[in-house]
């Protein structure tokens, strides 16, 4: 078994487009859950809605990388819209609900085959990148063992995971901030205070879905097409993984925890494989060995509420309003 490749590997994941990915989207699960106090169960519908966005419109309306990119958010701030205003004066759980439907449903409409010329249908769409690639400064040679087309999306995706990072912060740390916390904790006290806890609520919703939109975006450009099948309700758990991972109201613990997340994924396919292959393990085939590595992350996880609740960059007094 070569551990060399095993751990070389899982470092790689460290700062891939798609633990950056990760991170975006997890950051805006913070904004959502961690500050406000929202139970977002589909953030991967906002990541398929700023997929699909930016590849119909590149495609379909063969616009410029930049409008798609605006069209992509806008999309995530009407798909906000439709799913806040008939929910956020209620209470938590009926956001929850709406929202894992709501992902379902994108999913699902995708699909469908009469949108087949738009979407793709179950095949996805494919051939949007041309634009993003064409912006890249490197010229064509090895990066850090990289090529520059795998050099320029990493770097590109982890600049806006640092600008939405230090955005976020800026945000928290004002007035605005200081009152999505309230809203966690006792929206009834901000509302007493004559705060529009509606009003506030929706700001967050649209805010963490415009950055799973770009999450979604940044995961799907690597590949060069996008599947509904990437954007299962199976997504949006992974996300709160990594956001109990890195602790819920912090803005590095997203990062912090999709990092982990992926490596620790890496690391238990690497070694589960690496067993089966040399023939220590003859009761498990890869298949198998790629579904129970989730379940030892899950193990971990477990592990992790119980030893330290707070996650790997959180405090205790987050925890309060849990």
């Amino acid at each position: 078994m070569d551990f060399g490749f095993i751990f070389s590997s899982a470092a790689g994941e460290l700062f891939s487009p798609t633990t950056a990915a990760y991170a975006l989207a997890t950051l805006g699960l913070a904004v959502h859950f961690g500050y406000t106090g929202l139970l977002n169960f589909g953030q991967a519908g906002f990541m398929a809605v700023g997929a699909y966005g930016f590849a119909i419109s590149t495609l379909t309306f063969h616009v410029p990388f930049f409008v798609g990119l605006l069209i992509a958010v806008v999309c995530s701030a009407i798909f906000a819209l439709l799913l806040g205003i008939p929910t956020l004066r209620l209470r938590a759980d009926y956001l929850a609900i709406v929202t894992i439907a709501a992902a379902e449903i994108v999913r699902y409409i995708v699909t469908t085959n009469q949108l087949t010329a738009i979407t793709g249908s179950a095949n996805g769409l494919a051939a949007f990148e041309g634009d993003f690639y064409a912006m890249n400064p490197f010229p064509p040679g090895t990066y850090v063992g990289m090529n520059n087309r795998d050099f320029f999306i990493r770097v590109v995706a982890w600049a806006v995971v640092a600008l939405f990072c230090l955005i976020v912060w800026l945000l928290m740390r004002s007035p605005w901030g200081r009152v999505l916390k309230g809203i966690r904790e006792d929206e009834n006290a901000v509302r007493s205070l004559g705060k529009n806890v509606y009003a506030y609520k929706m700001q967050s919703l649209i805010i963490g879905g415009a950055l799973g939109a770009l999450a979604g975006m940044i995961f799907t450009i690597p590949r060069g097409a996008v599947q509904p099948a990437n954007y299962g309700t199976e997504l949006t758990f992974f996300l709160y993984t990594c956001l109990l991972l890195g602790g819920l109201g912090t803005v590095l613990g997203p990062v912090v925890g999709a990092m982990i997340f992926w490596v620790v994924l890496s690391l238990t396919q690497g070694i589960l494989y690496g067993l089966i292959e040399s023939g220590t393990i003859t009761w498990l085939n890869t298949v198998q060995a790629g579904q129970l590595r989730y379940i030892l992350v899950g193990v971990a996880l477990m592990l992790l509420m119980i030893f330290r609740p707070q996650g790997v960059l959180g405090n205790k007094k987050e925890l309060a309003f849990a």
